[in-house]
């Protein structure tokens, strides 16, 4: 009996605790990239301005100053009906404020990373006071995962509408708004924001300082494959977009496309994700899927060789030159980037190339790019991998953006798919690895193709 009440007791102190635990505000630790900080900034905006709609847990679409929508003419028009959207301060979001303010986030001037993509846009209107069209020169079935970005957040002056805001006091803190009608908020529906590097972050998810640490990258991930964790604690998000090297440097050996190719070759068969982790798995073209191209993803010209075949014809292409070849190879900082480096330089050497590492800023003949995609379009992934290639694959992209019609679209994008494939513009490596470190009290988090976690998502109850 007495064992039996000890371990009552034993199994009440560690509800207690874990109840404990949930009343806690939820510390986010925020991984700076390079210093800059722009993943704090990003979930800090997320957090405290929203568009037409913004995305949830899962990555999804979902409602925000927009409480519904329609899509009309084949994609060309979209109609959107506000809610009940209210500023930081309380007044209520009007049609003609969401209209002045996407029209200034939509300009090619904006210079933010969306705004090649957005030029489909014609006309963004107040039809009443509470609908909105936007009308597009072109059809955009995509339109709306773009509109959910934070860089089309609306924001009227230094003011949002939510999902959060901010609390006063010492450092970020955020919740969401307090509903007369809903149970009075709690120390958990708090949020406190905070950025710093990845080793800190760790360290103080290890030590149980923090709830979740956000903007987890290949870089940085040995620090988590040594830090001990719980394997339950790391999620692992299945991102789309591009992980690979763009030839930016086509002079002299890379002037040739078959020179390219030689190095390319090397580059895909030296399974560099193995260096990062076993469970990254590789890729060999820059579509992952044909999304709205009409083709499947165009493979290399060498993807039927066997691996000793690939070796063998790449030593054979350098040999050829008859002169001593460098690459230079611009790379992050970061342990990850080190075990990517030393990889990629071992299979540059076994084809007889000399590997030189450079910084991202420096002058570079392969640029290492790292980007999740912001929408499923095999425009966005050509665009981004075109970092001077061929012109006339420059020119299928920009033909298939202007393009009138669906099928002229996805004819148009299959055509500039092979046209890079050609070229050897870009060398395919992987996918994106994201990477977050969660709590189990966090019930709402979800990895995503996206790798977007919104802080107002992140309990999963019904508070």
């Amino acid at each position: 009996m007495t064992r039996l009440l000890f371990l009552g007791a034993l199994l009440l102190t560690l509800t207690a605790c874990d109840r404990g635990a949930d009343e806690r505000p939820v510390a986010v630790d925020a991984i700076e990239q390079n210093g800059t900080g722009n993943t704090e900034r990003v979930l800090l905006r997320s957090a405290l301005a929203q568009g037409l709609v913004r995305f949830d847990a899962a990555g999804q679409v979902e409602p925000a100053i927009a409480a519904r929508w329609n899509m009309v003419d084949d994609g060309r028009s979209y109609i959107f009906r506000l809610g009940d959207a209210t500023w930081s301060d309380g007044r209520p979001v009007t049609a003609d404020q969401v209209v002045a303010a996407l029209r200034r986030t939509v300009r090619v001037e904006a210079g933010h990373r969306l705004s090649p993509f957005l030029r489909s846009i014609d006309e963004i209107v107040a039809m009443t006071p509470q609908v909105i069209e936007v009308r597009l020169k072109r059809p955009n079935t995509e339109l709306l995962t773009l509109l959910a970005q934070p860089e089309l957040a609306v924001m009227r002056g230094a003011q949002g509408s939510g999902p959060m805001r901010r609390l006063a006091g010492e450092g970020v803190r955020l919740r969401a708004p307090v509903d007369p009608d809903a149970p009075a908020p709690v120390p958990a529906d708090e949020v406190r924001l905070n950025g710093m590097r990845a080793a800190l972050a760790v360290a103080r998810f290890r030590e149980k300082r923090s709830d979740l640490v956000l903007g987890g990258a290949f870089a940085d991930w040995p620090i988590v494959a040594a830090a001990g964790l719980r394997p339950a604690d790391i999620r692992v998000d299945p991102a789309r977009g591009l992980f690979g090297f763009a030839m930016v440097g086509r002079y002299g050996f890379l002037a040739a496309p078959l020179n390219r190719a030689a190095v390319a070759m090397a580059i895909q068969t030296a399974n560099l994700t193995a260096a990062i982790d076993a469970n990254w798995a590789g890729a060999d073209t820059v579509l992952p899927e044909a999304f709205d191209s009409g083709s499947d993803p165009a493979s290399p010209p060498w993807r039927n060789l066997t691996e000793a075949q690939r070796w063998q014809t790449a030593r054979a292409q350098v040999a050829a030159w008859g002169q001593p070849v460098t690459v230079r190879v611009a790379l992050p900082d970061g342990p990850g980037a080190t075990l990517l480096w030393g990889r990629t330089a071992a299979a540059l050497a076994r084809i007889g190339v000399r590997g030189q590492r450079v910084g991202m800023d420096a002058p570079a003949d392969l640029a290492l790019v790292d980007r999740v995609a912001p929408y499923d379009s095999a425009r966005w992934y050509l665009a981004t991998a075109c970092r001077g290639c061929a012109p006339d694959a420059m020119m299928l992209i920009a033909a298939a953006r202007d393009a009138t019609t669906l099928p002229e679209r996805a004819q148009r994008l299959a055509a500039a798919d092979a046209a890079l494939a050609a070229d050897v513009a870009f060398v395919a490596v992987a996918r994106p690895w994201r990477w977050s470190l969660v709590v189990p009290r966090l019930r709402g988090f979800q990895t995503n193709p996206r790798g977007v976690h919104p802080l107002n998502h992140l309990r999963g109850d019904t508070r």
